[in-house]
């Protein structure tokens, strides 16, 4: 399928879903409460299954935190882009999809881990590279400020 048919198709099942032409990939982006429906959506339909996710990554935006899912198809050989934003500043959360894709789970731990988004359900919501007990923030949002530093 190329872009054009995947965004029809995508439509067809799904006209809530704001897909945008990217300079390579289709970029679909949802609201947070149809992440996990959308998910689903993408990996069981036969016509579609994005059976892998090949990565997942946090951002912070000017208006919200949002993550990028790039997501292939290796039964049809195509590929998209996922977006979402959380509904929140203050309290960044998503649903995991490590329930879909098991891929996503060490990749959600870092996400939290770096940007500080929750993702709900998720079965080892914790810190993947800094001390839990002891690191206070986030280090890859805009506003952080690392007074983590070890002085010798």
């Amino acid at each position: 399928m190329n872009n054009e048919q995947l965004k029809e198709k995508i439509q067809s099942i799904d006209s809530t879903i704001n897909i945008v032409e990217g300079k390579q990939y289709l970029e679909l982006n949802v609201v947070a409460e149809n992440l996990s429906k959308t998910a689903l959506m993408l990996k069981n339909n036969a016509d579609l299954s994005f059976d892998y996710l090949i990565c997942l990554t946090g951002n912070d935006l000017p208006d919200a935190y949002s993550v990028v899912y790039h997501l292939e198809s290796t039964k049809h050989n195509h590929l998209v882009v996922l977006k979402v934003k959380a509904d929140s500043r203050e309290n960044p959360v998503l649903d995991t999809v490590s329930n879909i894709w098991i891929t996503a789970d060490f990749h959600e731990r870092e996400v939290y881990d770096l940007i500080g988004i929750t993702f709900t359900n998720h079965p080892d919501m914790r810190r993947i590279f800094l001390d839990e007990e002891d690191w206070i923030g986030y280090p890859l949002r805009k506003d952080y400020t690392d007074n983590n530093i070890i002085t010798r």
